[in-house]
């Protein structure tokens, strides 16, 4: 269930009660595609640095273990030991990206595993048998996510197709919610709106979507080759026939800069890898940019990452410290830079949504853009 506290024009600042706890929104999810953060960041490290809300992939989960192994362990909290929620991804995208090894039918995808080429067939009953053996929180309906840029007719096409699979997702979850052998019988169910570029299409089908009552309502298919512009005009478009009451989440975004623009936009939920994918390769976030520890400059420096910052990174060890770490290719150097960027992004998202309980969110906004352009 979804609690709006807040609204600061189109701003929302809501509680999202789960079988697994109560999130605070607006959130960021931290990915751990393969029930792991990529970085040797483990569960308990999660908890210090303000994670809520953990995503792990459909897909990869599937071909490795098996979500069968998963759910013959207890589920996914109990195997990774996290027993907070848990956002399962559809594994659409990754279907979708494997563009020469799969066939789009009616019933589902045909394609081959990225490991060994065996071959797969999913659908949304699949996705969702999946999602249900994994006992996640919440499942994602399975979507075509659909190319930018591509023909209007062919989105079109593809957006009724994605409707059709979401009533069958609906149908099969509610089924397996009832079964006695469902590991999490509360499992809650997030539609996604497709559409390309094309308003017209995109709030065509948010509407028609708004009407299945589901718990929640995603923004796929952005952040995939358009501009930043392009994907807060839609926004701008979208949002608004989408349900306010639900919680709104915008896949696979994004810079702190994009995330302030979204929640600006109404955006509650959020997951992007760039935080921990820049951490693995030495590009930290401040308040005042991001750095890059493989610079020269800082193999004298004994400051933190970020003097402003309380994660346990910045408590503890210098910039030059971690700079020898990387040059030194030691795995604790990675460890450190994810465990500082998700620590930033959680920060963040507390701070904004004590903004918004003050009804400061547009000047904290302005402040913290502002302080992006500035150099550490």
């Amino acid at each position: 269930m979804y609690k709006l506290l807040k609204t600061e024009g189109r701003a929302k600042r809501g509680e999202f009660h789960t079988v697994h706890g109560v999130i605070q929104t607006p959130v960021f999810m931290n990915v751990g595609t393969l029930a792991a953060i990529k970085g040797a960041v483990s569960s308990m490290d999660l908890k210090e640095i303000k994670c809520q809300v953990e995503l792990s992939n459909t897909y990869h989960l599937h071909v490795r273990p098996g979500d069968e192994v998963v759910k013959k362990l207890g589920g996914l909290h109990k195997f990774m030991v996290w027993d907070r929620p848990i956002l399962t991804d559809s594994g659409g995208f990754q279907v979708f990206s494997l563009t020469s090894l799969r066939k789009i039918k009616e019933e589902g995808v045909y394609f081959s595993s990225h490991l060994d080429g065996r071959k797969i067939f999913m659908g949304p009953e699949e996705s969702m048998q999946i999602q249900s053996n994994l006992a996640s929180t919440i499942a994602m309906a399975f979507d075509e996510c659909i190319p930018n840029p591509a023909e209007k007719d062919y989105v079109r096409n593809s957006v009724e197709r994605t409707t059709r699979w979401l009533i069958r997702c609906k149908n099969k979850i509610d089924e397996l919610n009832l079964r006695e052998d469902t590991i999490n019988k509360n499992q809650m169910l997030f539609g996604i709106n497709q559409g390309g570029v094309y308003e017209d299409i995109r709030i065509e089908h948010a509407k028609t979507i708004s009407e299945l009552d589901l718990d929640g309502y995603a923004v796929g298919g952005l952040a995939v080759g358009e501009t930043h512009e392009e994907m807060y005009r839609i926004l701008d478009e979208v949002v608004p026939y989408l349900p306010q009451n639900k919680p709104t989440y915008l896949m696979g975004v994004g810079t702190p800069a994009n995330i302030l623009e979204a929640v600006e936009r109404g955006i509650d939920f959020f997951d992007c890898v760039l935080p921990a994918r820049n951490g693995r390769h030495g590009n930290v976030y401040t308040n005042q940019g991001k750095l890059n520890l493989f610079n020269a400059k800082y193999e004298l420096d004994d400051k933190p990452i970020a003097h402003d910052c309380s994660c346990p990174v910045c408590k503890t060890y210098s910039r030059a410290y971690i700079r020898h770490l990387f040059k030194a290719k030691e795995m604790l150097a990675m460890r450190l830079c994810v465990l500082h960027n998700l620590y930033f992004f959680n920060n963040m998202m507390e701070e904004i949504r004590e903004s918004l309980d003050k009804g400061e969110f547009s000047s904290y906004k302005k402040m913290r853009l502002q302080g992006f352009k500035e150099n550490p």
